[in-house]
Parts: C-alpha cells; sequence; structure tokens
C-alpha cells in the first residue's frame, strides 16, 4: 500500500474527521488516479485510508479513518447500503429522491439520485471513478433495480482530470421521465436536464411557498431562473393568481410549460419569459410593477471562497431589485447554491441588498437542501444550499 506524508502541522483536520487533504498539505508521497493511499502524519502517525487524485488540488479524499479497515468492494457496498438505509429515515414526499451525496454519505465524489425505477449517477473524484463497476453493481443491488445511467459532466470532474461520460451504464430506455412530488407531478430529461436531470435539493422548498400561496393567496408571483418551473408549478397548486417565469434558457422553459400542463394548470395564469433576470427585474421596476411574492434562486455565482467576493455583488443585486419589486406585505423566497457563500455571508448580502433598495423586512425561515442532501458534523461544505424567506415590512 502507497503512502503519503502530510507536512508538520496538516493533520489537524483529518484528527476532526474532515474527509479532504489538500495539495498543499502532502509533504511527500503519491499514487496512481484513484488508488487507495495510506495517509500518516509528519510524526508517521496512521491518519486515514484515502482515494487518491493526482490532478487535483483536494489531492486525496478519506475513505475511512479506521486503520483497520480494508477498502475493497464489501466496503463500499456496505457503504452504500447504509447510505441508502439512511434515506427510509427521512420524511421525502416524493419517488425521486438523493440515495448518495458524496463525502455526506461516505462516498466522495459520488451523487447517486433515484427517478422512480431509474438511477442516475456522477462520478466525480478519481477514487470511485476506479471503483466503478462494483458500484455500479451494488447500486442495482441494493436498489433492486436494472436502469442505471451516467451523468459524469460536472465541471468537478474536469478538476480530477477525467473526462466527461454520459449515457447507459446498465440497462437502457427513456431519458425523459416523469417525477412524482408532493401533491404535483414534473417532467425531466436525465440526460440533458442540468446536475442528474432535476433539482430534487429544493423539494420542501416548494412545498413550503406551495404552502405560503395557498396561505396568502397571492394574486401576482415571479419566478426568477425558473429552470423546468418546478417553484412554478407550486405557486399555481397553492392557489396563486398568475405566476411570471423568467429563465434564459428556451429548452427549460419549454418543459416549464409542459409541467404546467402535465398538472393541469390554466396556461392563461402563466407568463414565460425568455430573457435575463438582472434586465427584467430592471425593466418591472421601471413600468411601476410589483409583486406579492417572488422567488430567486440563480445558479451557482462562487464555486468556491475565492469567487465570493464578485459573486456576493450580484446576489446583491439581485435581491437588492427583488425587494423593490416586492409588495409590502409580501414574501421573498431567495437562495444562494454557491459552496464559496456561508450563510451568515448570505444573510449579510440580503440584509445589505435591503438597506440599498430602503426596504426592511422579517426573516420568517432560513432554508436549505432536503434531507436527502445531507450535511453532516463533519462535513460542513455539505450545505452549500442556502436560503431566507424575507417578508416585506407594511
Amino acid at each position: 500500500m502507497k503512502t503519503i506524508r502530510l507536512r508538520e502541522g496538516k493533520e489537524r483536520s483529518l484528527l476532526r474527521f474532515h474527509p479532504w487533504i489538500f495539495e498543499s498539505a502532502i509533504a511527500r508521497g503519491g499514487a496512481d488516479a484513484g488508488e487507495t493511499v495510506r495517509v500518516e502524519s509528519y510524526a508517521g502517525q496512521f491518519l486515514a485510508w484515502a482515494a487518491f487524485s493526482p490532478a487535483s488540488k483536494i489531492r486525496a479524499r478519506v475513505w475511512s479513518f479506521d486503520e483497520k479497515q480494508r477498502i475493497d468492494a464489501p466496503f463500499l457496498i456496505a457503504a452504500l447500503a447504509e447510505s441508502i438505509r439512511a434515506r427510509s429515515r427521512f420524511d421525502i414526499k416524493s419517488d425521486g429522491m438523493r440515495l448518495v451525496h458524496g463525502e455526506s454519505d461516505g462516498l466522495p465524489g459520488l451523487i447517486v439520485d433515484r427517478y422512480g425505477d431509474t438511477l442516475v449517477a456522477q462520478f466525480s473524484s478519481a477514487g470511485v471513478q476506479r471503483f466503478k463497476d462494483v458500484l455500479c453493481d451494488g447500486l442495482l443491488a441494493q436498489t433492486g433495480l436494472t436502469q442505471l445511467y451516467e451523468r459524469s459532466d460536472a465541471n468537478s470532474r474536469a478538476l480530477e482530470g477525467l473526462p466527461e461520460a454520459t449515457g447507459w451504464i446498465r440497462g437502457s430506455g427513456p431519458t425523459e421521465l416523469t417525477l412524482r412530488e408532493h401533491q404535483w407531478q414534473l417532467g425531466l430529461n436525465i440526460a440533458t436536464g442540468h446536475k442528474t436531470g432535476f433539482y430534487l435539493d429544493q423539494r420542501d422548498s416548494r412545498k413550503k411557498f406551495a404552502d405560503t400561496c395557498q396561505r396568502l393567496q397571492f394574486s401576482q408571483v415571479l419566478n426568477c431562473y425558473c429552470y423546468t418551473g418546478g417553484f412554478t408549478v407550486a405557486a399555481l397548486w397553492g392557489g396563486a393568481g398568475h405566476v411570471t417565469s423568467i429563465d434564459s434558457s428556451a429548452p427549460a422553459l419549454a418543459q416549464a410549460q409542459a409541467n404546467v400542463a402535465l398538472n393541469s394548470f390554466d396556461a392563461a395564469r402563466t407568463t414565460f419569459m425568455d430573457a435575463d433576470v438582472n434586465a427584467s427585474l430592471r425593466h418591472f421596476i421601471e413600468q411601476g410593477r410589483s409583486f406579492d411574492a417572488i422567488v430567486l434562486d440563480p445558479p451557482k455565482l462562487a464555486p468556491t471562497v475565492a469567487h465570493a467576493e464578485k459573486a456576493a455583488r450580484a446576489y446583491k443585486d439581485i435581491n437588492r431589485l427583488a425587494l423593490k419589486l416586492l409588495t409590502p406585505g409580501g414574501v421573498l423566497f431567495t437562495y444562494s447554491c454557491s459552496g464559496g457563500i456561508s450563510a451568515d455571508l448570505f444573510h449579510k448580502i440580503v440584509a445589505s441588498a435591503g438597506a440599498d433598495a430602503g426596504v426592511d423586512g422579517y426573516i420568517t425561515e432560513r432554508l436549505g437542501g432536503a434531507p436527502d442532501h445531507p450535511m453532516t458534523l463533519n462535513f460542513p461544505e455539505g450545505e452549500y444550499l442556502k436560503g431566507l424567506v424575507v417578508v416585506r415590512k407594511l
């Protein structure tokens, strides 16, 4: 077994069971891509077994902190079984759910989502890539399913020095699927949709928004960065009078319109705009328009802390504009899915946006990803999705 030795003092995060080892922490040692290495402190103390990645700044990702543990097929299958079993403890009102959430489930770099009878997997690190066949067979064995599609085309895969890979790994079937979520249905395409085809992490926020619409009976709702219309459908289910939805992707808007029809809502209650959100918000202000509820769910603007300053300006601007458009007593659901923006920083950004807009509001809730996208005690980076519910003061 190959060994990597850390620089003096660089073992502290591993002693707290954090699973990442950065290139700058390693004094010597190396291995092939995905190969399991023994990680030792500067003094030679065993710290962990990890998957080595010679191309990534995260040079090794921990499999286990137990010196006696063998990193082999039985170990990986047991980890899959525990991850899948954990989902039975969560309250998930959908036939679509995340079964494996990377480091949070002890399988760094592996994402697996289930859409009905179809599994979709992303292999985003050298370690899980090396064990790909074992993991695929294990997933089908643990779920009893036969269809597994690969969406290993995220940017993080390139950082690991791995080429993109998509397509059926096991079985075959249609890539256009229909998902049941709460009291509605949503169409998606696992071959062309974002991530593995859909944003399952916003499942509970969509229900929260639907319930808020139902309780407060909003007349005018604005859904920004609407993608395929999940929040649009939720608002319509909650009884919103009219929902304006904006996105810059024509295919996403077409799917959003299809999702409205799929749930038998009157298309006259919707307006879909293929447009830039920032420019649209400014135009609405010039027109003197206002909305009773607004959803801001932009794409990832700060993948790392290095991008935080630039992203903060962008988040502040769109929140400032949205708060200006919100009616007194209106509700803003605003989100950041950027790993480089902490929950505290996001709060400060929205507060600063309110100050610039001359608007104050009550923060009634803090929101995060659905429970099948867990953050663990030892891996706070799992909290990538942050949200606030802001009620504008009268």
